[in-house]
């Protein structure tokens, strides 16, 4: 793992058009948007099948907005549940792909070596913790490809990484971001949230910090472009409007983060 990692993200929105049918929790109202709206993706506390121990998400040194992460439980029963919801930086539109967007670079602690204690993002690792992201009340998903039964299987939360066959951890510092919605019956040009799901990659990327005040500049749909990658796969390149796929994650050349 390296002392430092750029964290990016992602974002496809997909239609669901087949009827569907829903149930709403008490205090939880079905939220509508229209396109370009705002759609919150909030962090709530790590849990782990390793150990019966949650950990608040910025426990560990993830990406957080720039005034400092706020918490955001939206109803008595995330309380009661033991819920620790709160903001997060990413930013994400109704209906608006966006494509290898850069969140942050942040120093995770020292890489593992022999004889060394490991920093407590490797623990977590080890200890097989998952991120539990939640959009719109939907907490988030992710999909594991099973080749013996040629099927797909969607588990809760997604893992903060691996350990691989170098017996190291390593962590996933890139997501795809999957939004699914449909429109919404008796509303002109409304949709809802029906599924969030998210994809995790490792991807060692090197790059130099930008240093360009152009660079800098927030568009309508993007964030801050801080740093100039100089090995991007295929999805991260300057202009491409192509998502982050398993072939580009295990290209020759390519090694986790």
């Amino acid at each position: 793992m390296m002392k430092q990692a750029l964290l990016l993200a992602a974002t496809t929105t997909a239609t669901l058009l087949a009827p569907c049918s829903a149930y709403y929790l008490p205090g939880v109202n079905p939220q509508s948007f229209i396109e370009g709206q705002p759609v919150k993706l909030k962090v709530n506390k790590m849990t782990s099948t390793k150990t019966l121990m949650p950990l608040d998400y910025y426990f560990l040194p993830f990406c957080a907005p720039e005034a400092g992460p706020e918490l955001d439980n939206e109803n008595l029963g995330e309380f009661l549940a033991g819920d620790r919801i709160e903001s997060s930086p990413y930013l994400l539109y109704m209906k608006k792909d966006m494509y290898c967007e850069q969140v942050c670079i942040n120093n995770l602690g020292r890489g593992e070596q022999k004889g060394v204690q490991p920093n407590k993002v490797v623990k977590a690792i080890r200890r097989q913790y998952h991120n539990n992201w939640i959009v719109d009340n939907l907490p988030s998903a992710h999909k594991v490809e099973d080749d013996m039964e040629s099927a797909t299987r969607y588990w809760h939360g997604f893992p903060l990484g691996f350990v691989a066959d170098d017996k190291k951890a390593y962590i996933h510092n890139h997501v795809n971001l999957e939004i699914m919605y449909h429109p919404v019956e008796h509303e002109t040009d409304s949709y809802r949230v029906v599924r969030f799901t998210v994809e995790p990659f490792s991807i060692k990327h090197d790059y130099e910090l930008s240093v360009s005040e152009a660079d800098k500049v927030k568009s309508d749909n993007m964030l801050p472009r801080i740093a100039t990658i100089s090995n991007p796969i295929a999805s991260c390149v300057p202009g491409s409007q192509r998502h982050t796929s398993y072939e580009m994650v295990t290209g020759i050349g390519r090694q986790p983060q």
